[in-house]
């Protein structure tokens, strides 16, 4: 995850709360579902996981849920900050499902008769790049499809909430706090960072006896300010609506400073790109095909290295010799 999102402890403190582990799910999860759950009685689970490292996971949770049936469902949420999707995240889960099983028998909290209870993980993602990692275990497993191998397979699924993918236009109608969470974490603009913290000091207003987080969302803001370069980076306010009125007197010029930006990186990557495919025609009719590791590098350099490139081409008397 990039250093300007907001830090795994900040999502730590965040969905410490019951209220907002409860608005998240039913903010985002399958309504099928939500109706065998009763979110009002949500209770924290003390987990014992750690990592490969030998350190506790501090990102991810443990909620128990009673259901409509009298059974209990146990919640596995975890708040990945990577920039980088997980392609072992099914694997991970699997692990982490069985821990938490082996925890509950350890603790005499389950007797043989009663089986083991049903536990829905959640992964919960910020970073930039879409969820595409496997989300079941067995698609991770190398077996041909008819062999009699998979009866012994191990099955395991987990559901993904991606920031990032949500339609924007679907989460600015949301009227769950945590909608307007993943706004903050992905704001296209600073005016839509305005709207988000217009939108959610509204929100605290009709939800007096709501969770007390006020303040992390005071961090989200000043984060999504940062993520924005927006020159100079204000000093946020203790109050939601002083921070509202200080953003939008500040907004225009923000939002012009940013399109400007955006006007400039604009001609510096088509400068770029223009440079790239220059460069890649003139080694093609020096020295022939050009292998895709070379096209690779010279489309993803930047434009120091492309004309530095450029300059040896000439007296080089091998591809190779261009790159050296």
């Amino acid at each position: 995850m990039p250093g300007t999102h907001a830090s795994d402890s900040l999502y730590h403190r965040l969905f410490a709360h019951p209220e907002m582990v409860a608005d998240l799910l039913r903010g985002f999860l399958d309504p099928a579902m939500l109706a065998e759950l009763d979110l009002d009685h949500l209770r924290r689970h003390n987990t014992k996981f750690t990592s490969r490292k030998g350190e506790r996971r501090r990102s991810d949770v443990v909620w128990e849920i009673p259901t409509r049936n009298g059974s209990t469902l146990f919640v596995l949420l975890l708040l990945e900050f990577q920039s980088e999707v997980v392609e072992w995240m099914a694997l991970r889960v699997d692990v982490y499902t069985g821990l938490l099983y082996q925890q509950l028998v350890h603790e005499r909290r389950l007797k043989e008769s009663d089986g083991l209870p049903p536990v829905l993980p959640i992964v919960l993602f910020n970073g930039e790049p879409r969820w595409n990692a496997a989300t079941s275990l067995r698609s991770l497993i190398r077996l041909p499809e008819t062999s009699s191998l998979w009866q012994f397979q191990p099955e395991m699924r987990y559901h993904v909430m991606d920031e990032g993918a949500y339609p924007r236009d679907l989460l600015e109608r949301s009227p769950f706090v945590t909608a307007i969470l993943f706004r903050m974490e992905h704001p296209v603009d600073p005016e839509a960072m305005v709207r988000a913290a217009r939108d959610v000091s509204e929100w605290f207003s009709m939800h007096p006896d709501g969770p007390p987080v006020k303040h992390l969302f005071l961090e989200l803001i000043q984060a999504g300010l940062a993520r924005l370069k927006v020159d100079p980076l204000p000093t946020i306010p203790d109050d939601l609506q002083e921070v509202v009125i200080m953003l939008t007197a500040r907004v225009e010029k923000w939002a012009k400073d940013y399109e400007q930006k955006g006007m400039q990186q604009g001609m510096q990557q088509g400068m770029q790109q223009g440079q790239a495919k220059l460069l890649l025609n003139l080694l093609q009719e020096r020295f022939g095909l050009i292998p895709e590791s070379i096209q690779k590098q010279v489309t993803s350099a930047g434009l120091d290295d492309i004309n530095a490139w450029a300059c040896k081409l000439f007296k080089a008397d091998s591809l190779q010799a261009v790159f050296q």
